[in-house]
């Protein structure tokens, strides 16, 4: 027989949730405009031949606004696949693994969204 106390010492919280429950959400309001932005721009260069979206691409507007997307729905992304990780793995080493797999492959898919980005906004 346990006391409450005994139940939870150790288990108590991590002192880092409101801030992760905040950026959860600070990325889905910046998203909603953002991802908007986004589908504009897909459908209206639907079809179109690689100059035409490099043009656009070259309005430094549009190449900003793309690279904000890249970046709010990646790291909204990371951020909900990181609590789906720490609610239903129990395993330590398991968990440790796929946090490390999603902080690379996060950073990883950032790195070339924005280096394609760039890489048309600059003509290059």
């Amino acid at each position: 027989m346990r006391t409450e106390l005994g139940k939870v010492r150790g288990l108590g919280s991590a002192k880092s949730g409101t801030e992760h429950f905040w950026h959860q959400r600070m990325t889905a309001i910046a998203n909603v405009p953002l991802v908007i932005y986004l589908i504009y721009f897909i459908l209206s260069h639907l079809g179109a031949p690689r100059a035409a979206i490099v043009t656009s691409l070259k309005n430094p507007l549009c190449a900003v606004m793309l690279g904000l997307a890249m970046i709010s729905v990646l790291w909204h992304m990371r951020l909900g696949l990181q609590t789906v990780v720490e609610d239903y793995l129990h395993s330590e080493g398991k968990k440790l693994a796929m946090l490390l797999i999603i902080n690379f492959a996060t950073f990883f898919l950032g790195a070339i969204a924005l280096y394609a980005i760039l890489k048309m906004s600059f003509g290059l």
